[in-house]
C-alpha cells in the first residue's frame, strides 16, 4: 500500500508541476495583450497573486502535521523567485526574447548542482541524459529565433536562470513544511520592489486590463504557485525543473491559437525531443522507485 501511495504521490506531483507550467506559459501572450510597462504589470500581477495566496492560506491553513518553515530557505526561496521574475522582465527589454528564455532555462543545470550540494539529491543517469536532450531540443526549437542580444541583457537573463534554479532548490527544502508560504513571500517582495514603476508609468485601467491582471495574478501566478509548491513536495528538484522546461515550449502554442502563426519544422522537432526526454526521465525514475519498493 505504501509503495502504491508513493507512486501515486509522485504522479500527482508531476501532474501538479505540469499544471503550473501550463498556467505560467500563458504569461507571454497576456503580457503582449496588456499595453502596460512590463514592471508595472509585474507589480500589479504580484499584488493580486499575494492577495490570492493570502486568502487561500486563510481558507486552507497549513496542515497540523506540517513542520514550521525554516527562515533561511523560506526567505531564500521567496527572494529567489521574486528576483527571477524581475530580472527576466528586465532581460526581455535588453536582449532578444529567444535569448532571454533560453538563458532563463539554464535553471535545471543550476538546480542539479545546488540540489546535489544542499540537498544531497544526486542526479541519476536519466537526469543527465534528459538535460543533454533538452539542450539539443532547445537549440532546434529556438534556432531560427536566436539573435544577437546585448551582453548586459544576456547576463541578466543568465542571472534569472540562476535565481529560478536556486528558488526550486530552496523550495524543496520546505517540502516537510509549507512551500506555498515562500510563493506568497515572493510575490510580496516582487510587488514592493516593482511598485515605483506602477506609480511612474501609471497604467490605464480598463475593464479588459483589469480582467487580464486578475487572471494573471489569481490563476496564472497564484494557482500556478500552489501547483508548483505541491509538486515540489513529491518529486525531486531536478525532475521538477526538467518538467518546467515545457513552459517555453507551450508559449508558441498560445501564440498559434491567437494569431495562427505556425512554428517551423525544426521547432516542432525540438519540442518533440524535449517532451520525450522529460517523459522518459520521469518513467525511468518511477520504475526505479517501484523496483526499490519491490526489493
Amino acid at each position: 500500500m505504501s509503495e502504491y501511495n508513493s507512486k501515486r504521490q509522485q504522479l500527482a506531483g508531476q501532474g501538479a508541476i505540469i499544471l503550473a507550467v501550463i498556467l505560467w506559459s500563458t504569461a507571454g501572450l497576456t503580457i503582449k495583450l496588456l499595453d502596460w510597462h512590463p514592471l508595472a504589470i509585474t507589480c500589479a500581477r504580484s499584488t493580486v497573486a499575494a492577495v490570492f495566496l493570502f486568502i487561500v492560506r486563510l481558507i486552507s491553513p497549513p496542515s497540523k502535521t506540517a513542520k514550521k518553515n525554516k527562515p533561511l530557505p523560506l526567505w531564500a526561496a521567496g527572494s529567489g523567485y521574486a528576483l527571477m521574475m524581475i530580472s527576466f522582465v528586465i532581460a526581455n527589454k535588453l536582449t532578444t526574447s529567444a535569448n532571454a528564455i533560453l538563458l532563463l532555462y539554464t535553471a535545471p543545470i543550476w538546480s542539479v548542482f545546488l540540489a546535489w550540494w544542499l540537498l544531497s539529491e544526486k542526479p541519476r543517469w536519466e537526469h543527465w541524459g534528459a538535460l543533454i536532450l533538452i539542450a539539443v531540443g532547445f537549440v532546434l526549437f529556438f534556432r531560427e529565433a536566436l539573435g544577437a542580444g546585448s551582453l548586459l541583457g544576456d547576463g541578466i537573463a543568465a542571472l534569472s536562470g540562476f535565481f529560478f534554479g536556486a528558488y526550486a532548490v530552496f523550495l524543496r527544502q520546505l517540502k516537510d513544511g509549507t512551500p506555498r508560504d515562500a510563493m506568497l513571500l515572493a510575490h510580496i517582495i516582487c510587488a514592493v520592489i516593482s511598485s515605483p514603476f506602477l506609480v511612474i508609468y501609471t497604467p490605464s485601467f480598463t475593464p479588459s486590463s483589469v480582467l487580464l491582471i486578475l487572471y494573471m495574478g489569481s490563476l496564472q501566478m497564484g494557482a500556478g504557485a500552489l501547483f508548483f509548491a505541491y509538486g515540489i513536495k513529491h518529486i525531486s528538484t531536478v525532475q521538477a525543473m526538467c518538467t518546467a522546461i515545457f513552459e517555453p515550449i507551450l508559449n508558441p502554442v498560445w501564440v498559434l491559437l491567437k494569431t495562427g502563426e505556425k512554428p517551423s519544422l525544426s521547432a516542432v522537432a525540438g519540442g518533440v525531443i524535449i517532451i520525450c526526454a522529460v517523459v522518459a526521465s520521469s518513467l525511468i525514475g518511477l520504475r526505479r522507485e517501484q523496483g526499490t519498493g519491490n526489493r
